[in-house]
This record gives C-alpha cells, sequence and structure tokens, in this order.
C-alpha cells in the first residue's frame, strides 16, 4: 500500500451518490438540458419516462440535481463532466477554506550560530511572517552546551527585535530540558 508523504494511508476519494438515470424514482420532474458554455435550457415538467427519452435521443445522462424542490430538478448532462465540476468545484471550496488557517512553521538555530546561517533563518522568518505564518525558533543544546543559555537566550531576543515590525512575540524564548523556544506571530495586517 502506498502512503501519502508520511501522514498514514491516503484518504479514500468521496463515493458520488447523486441518482442518474434509472436510478431516479421521482414521477414527475423539472427538466432541463446542459446547452453548453454553462447556460441551461428549460425543457419543463415530465414524467420519468419522458425525461428518460429525451436523455437517451441526445445519447446523455439524467442527473438528479435538486432533490428537495417540487417538483424534483433533473439535467440532461454528460455525467462524467458533471461529476467533474462538481469535484473541481468542491477542491477549490476546499483550497479557500484552507487559504485562512495560518501554519507553524520552525526554524532551527545554535547559539553559536554564524552571521550569514543568521541572516538566512531571518529571511525566513521574514517569508513565513509576511505569509501569514506563525514562526517557532528552537535552539538545542548539546552536552554542556546548556552552560550557554544566556547567549542563546540573547540571540533569539536579537532576532525578536530584527523581526519586531513583522511580527508580534508570542512567548519569550524558555528552556526547556536541553531546548530553548521562542514564538512569533504576524502582525496583524492593516487593510
Amino acid at each position: 500500500m502506498q502512503r501519502g508523504r508520511g501522514r498514514g494511508p491516503p484518504r479514500p476519494e468521496p463515493k458520488d451518490t447523486t441518482p442518474i438515470n434509472g436510478a431516479i424514482k421521482y414521477d414527475q420532474m423539472r427538466v432541463m438540458v446542459d446547452a453548453g458554455g454553462g447556460n441551461d435550457e428549460m425543457l419543463g415538467v415530465m414524467s420519468r419516462d419522458e425525461a428518460l427519452d429525451a436523455a437517451r435521443e441526445r445519447e446523455l445522462d439524467l442527473v438528479l440535481i435538486a432533490e428537495k424542490s417540487d417538483p424534483p430538478v433533473c439535467k440532461i448532462v454528460s455525467y462524467d463532466k458533471y461529476r467533474f465540476a462538481k469535484e473541481k468545484k468542491r477542491k477549490e471550496q476546499q483550497k479557500a477554506a484552507s487559504r485562512g488557517k495560518s501554519e507553524l512553521k520552525e526554524l532551527k538555530m545554535s547559539y553559536k550560530i554564524g552571521d550569514h546561517d543568521y541572516g538566512v533563518r531571518k529571511k525566513q522568518a521574514t517569508r513565513f511572517l509576511t505569509a501569514g505564518d506563525k514562526v517557532k525558533f528552537s535552539m538545542l543544546f548539546r552536552g554542556r552546551e546548556v552552560t550557554h543559555a544566556d547567549v542563546g537566550r540573547e540571540v533569539m531576543l536579537r532576532m525578536a527585535g530584527e523581526l519586531e515590525d513583522l511580527g508580534v512575540l508570542d512567548s519569550p524564548p524558555k528552556v526547556m530540558g536541553r531546548q530553548m523556544i521562542m514564538m512569533i506571530s504576524p502582525r496583524p495586517r492593516v487593510k
């Protein structure tokens, strides 16, 4: 079984249960036909058999669109095109919903970080904060390096000071075991 990027097994695609053709159980229905270019032509209210005959004539499918209306609305359309458009719309809605969420990005540093590496981390943090993501800075102390926690705190506070115009310091540098952590959230944008 193939796994998707370390997040467990891929989710099964939701199965479409839209009634089509003979699976539609209503006797009377309002029928429209896809006229192309996003336009629909209304054929009117007809019986199930008349609607199925109209769909067969055009070599298309009869798809139930609005079950709750009175009478139910069906559309004569290629089922594959209908399903594709429905899936595309669902994915666009998911994308729009996830755009509003901010992510947590982590940047790792050392208390003895060089000037160039410090500049790279600052540039990454700037990019993340302008994109609206939170940034977590972490510093791991190995062995006796934990005695230099004050130097690490100075490095982190310097970074927080330089990013002050883009972000707000959520939590100041805290030592947790052999790790020091600091969180910076993006400033609210003025619209």
